[in-house]
């Protein structure tokens, strides 16, 4: 590769950051970082009507949360700044100005009432070289009628001019060679009539001033890039124009469609990547890091959303992820999203997680259940137990609550119809010879408790459930005989106890 690889992400800041834009920015991440190249963070905030107070520090939180830190951005500078299009408004205005010189581009001044109106009247009616001479714009009047209006502050955008019957051409980095018919297209507005540019205008002013050498993007993007073509050609910057890789989008479950906020709510599953509140109206929608996604699981997931290595391999680490991925073998195709494997990627990941991470996270929800801050070692043992048994991290409590305290409830329906008197007194056996036991340990407590059923005669498999439902109050957990060795001698016997009183 011979020029210095820079890429960007560049989202609008108009509320959640939904998957999809996460995979987007993960993908110029591994780009970046494979070929030593930067990680641009812009912000594309020339909306002002669909700007939301709070987003663009929550796009911040939540690259961060991903572990894709931006080299250059908002928050840490760079030097091709300012990184908010809103920051860079006179240079927009300038080479609008420019094109409309060049006599690429023109101004319009139509109201928006008047184009209703156009619309309303013609179907599939297109601002461009069809229509434009029976429409007031800068080529249709005369110059003084130009000037006369721009004097009188008439309200205007500006619009590229399309050329007639053109074929327009690109090699994309994932769908090959790419072509598009100027007939099907009609002159964009490239400055609104606030003076803030359209995307189309913005995208490749910035792309060229923050000299980005490679744009991956959505597939929904790609009707729009023979606009930006012909910008950078008519600008003079074609030999600098970046390659475009344009991503396959995430379909629903089912295949059909794009995956929306609406799919996740009416199946049950988030679709951003961190909880977020509207400020505006009030609404709240769920986040992945909320529901007990490791960055690491979430981050493996979309990579292998739209990509794989050509392996069997299915767990990635951020450093092998940086090293294997390649361009080539991004699929042209939709992928589909899948909870279930989202969730299987989270509860693979949680089982391989540093113990240190896992008990910080495990200490913080204790102290939200009013539990005093175990022993650390104590709470080791605990997750080493019940680790491999969560799906979320936020499972743990619902898992490893009762090493922490007594159960509140006894799941004891089906024991109590096979609940005999001698098992009743095997229990009350039990709790003498644990308390002459010295050692304590999983083995011998499970030594132990298999020889007394053998002297009483009962069936081991009689007695397992309901000496678990004691100690942990429902038929769930891990091994029993190490649940009692953990939760020690005294505290065992007292749950022996409380449960033999339930079952009277």
């Amino acid at each position: 590769m011979n020029k210095k690889v820079r890429v960007r992400f560049a989202p609008s800041p108009t509320g959640g950051l939904h998957l999809g834009g996460v995979r987007t920015a993960l993908f110029n991440y591994l780009f970046a970082r494979q070929n030593k190249g930067e990680f641009i963070l812009r912000i594309e905030d020339t909306d002002q009507t669909r700007f939301v107070e709070g987003a663009e520090q929550y796009i911040i939180d939540c690259l961060k949360w991903c572990g894709l830190n931006p080299d250059e951005g908002p928050q840490n500078g760079g030097n091709y700044g300012p990184y908010r299009q809103s920051e860079r408004k006179a240079k927009y205005q300038q080479y609008a100005e420019q094109l409309i010189k060049d006599g690429f581009a023109y101004y319009a001044f139509d109201t928006p009432e008047e184009l209703e109106r156009l619309r309303s009247r013609i179907p599939d009616f297109q601002y461009g070289s069809n229509y434009r001479m029976q429409l007031r714009n800068s080529i249709s009047l005369t110059d003084a009628e130009v000037l006369e209006l721009i004097n009188k502050n008439t309200p205007y955008v500006v619009r590229i001019k399309i050329p007639e019957d053109e074929t327009i051409r690109f090699t994309d980095m994932i769908r090959g060679e790419v072509s598009f018919d100027t007939s099907d297209l009609d002159d964009k507005v490239l400055l609104k009539a606030d003076g803030m540019p359209t995307y189309h205008l913005a995208v490749v002013v910035d792309d060229y001033l923050m000299e980005i050498s490679h744009a991956f993007r959505g597939e929904e993007w790609l009707p729009s890039a023979p606009i930006h073509i012909l910008l950078w050609k008519y600008l003079g910057w074609i030999e600098k124009m970046p390659q475009w890789a344009h991503l396959p989008l995430i379909l629903k479950p089912d295949g059909h469609g794009k995956l929306s906020k609406r799919d996740g709510d009416r199946l049950g599953f988030p679709v951003f990547a961190m909880n977020w509140k509207d400020p505006k109206t009030g609404a709240s929608n769920p986040g992945f890091h909320e529901m007990g996604f490791l960055p690491e699981a979430f981050v493996n997931m979309l990579a292998l959303l739209g990509w794989n290595d050509g392996t069997e391999q299915e767990l990635f680490k951020i450093d092998e992820l940086i090293e294997k991925f390649s361009v080539e073998k991004v699929s042209k195709s939709g992928a589909k999203f899948d909870f279930e494997k989202a969730k299987w990627f989270n509860s693979e990941w949680i089982k391989r997680q540093e113990i240190d991470v896992l008990m910080t996270e495990f200490t913080r929800q204790l102290k939200e259940k009013n539990i005093t801050t175990p022993d650390a070692k104590y709470l080791e043992q605990v997750i080493l137990l019940v680790r491999d048994r969560l799906v979320f991290l936020n499972d743990f409590w619902d898992q490893a609550a009762f090493f922490f305290q007594k159960p509140v409830k006894y799941d004891l329906e089906s024991v109590k119809q096979k609940w005999t008197d001698p098992k009743t007194e095997f229990f009350q056996a039990m709790i003498e010879s644990f308390r002459q036991e010295t050692l304590w340990l999983s083995a011998d407590i499970e030594q132990l408790f298999k020889s007394k059923a053998e002297e009483k005669g009962i069936k081991i498999g009689e007695l397992m459930l309901p000496f678990r439902i004691m100690l942990v109050g429902g038929k769930f957990g891990p091994q029993v005989f190490e649940i009692a060795a953990l939760i020690g001698q005294e505290e065992t016997i007292g749950r022996i106890k409380k449960g033999l009183l339930q079952l009277e």
